[in-house]
């Protein structure tokens, strides 16, 4: 059995006791100094704060698809990996979207029957949902590399926006819009933005679509 390896990583200590006067608690100064944070100002979880989600690659596109899509009725599925990322950008995309007037739904496939992500089998599992045939398939957590189901979805007559964070491959599915930091060409800083972020990105624009 392979032993964890266990990576040490170095303090820059001049950072931490900055960081620690300016009022982090030491011990969580020098994690922060670990990992790069350089001014207290980083750490700000005001709204403020937070980078515009006009950042993010196609995000208009995504936000404009879904507005329509809310509001002219059409019925959206939202298509979520099982791990706790997926599970959470689920849940935000089923309460945002549905706060929003949306008629929307959810599938959870197993990757062990049908592959990660969204495949053409759960392409299929989709069009023969309990709530019926969706217009609109949005991927959370996955679908970056989901080249041949987004191909099988549209030849259902199914549209798809792609949400994730993952690398992608040498091939973009041909979504309506793909919303991912990591994508080529994307310039929002943050590229450890999580799956769920991801999302709740996708919707403060959605928001601010239906605003407008």
């Amino acid at each position: 059995v392979d032993q964890p390896q266990v990576t040490v990583r170095k303090v820059p200590h001049e950072v931490a006791d900055r960081l620690a006067q300016d009022g982090l608690h030491p011990l969580m100064a020098r994690l922060m100094a670990a990992r790069g944070v350089s001014d207290a100002s980083e750490l700000n979880a005001d709204w403020t704060s937070l980078i515009t989600p006009n950042r993010l690659s196609h995000i208009d596109q995504a936000a404009q698809a879904l507005a329509t899509a809310i509001e002219t009725g059409k019925r959206l599925l939202i298509v979520a990996d099982y791990d706790c990322d997926g599970a959470t950008a689920c849940a935000v995309g089923l309460r945002g979207l549905s706060g929003m007037g949306a008629k929307v739904n959810y599938l959870v496939p197993n990757r062990f029957e049908t592959g990660y992500g969204l495949s053409p089998e759960v392409v299929a599992l989709a069009v023969k949902h309990p709530e019926g045939k969706p217009d609109m398939i949005v991927t959370v957590d996955n679908g970056i590399a989901s080249v041949d189901g987004v191909d099988a979805a549209r030849d259902h007559g199914i549209d798809v926006i792609v949400t994730d964070h993952h690398l992608p491959g040498d091939q973009l599915p041909k979504a309506l819009a793909i919303v991912n930091p990591n994508q080529p060409g994307c310039g929002f800083p943050s590229k450890n933005l999580a799956g769920v972020g991801v999302m709740f990105y996708v919707l403060m624009a959605v928001r601010a679509t239906l605003r407008e």
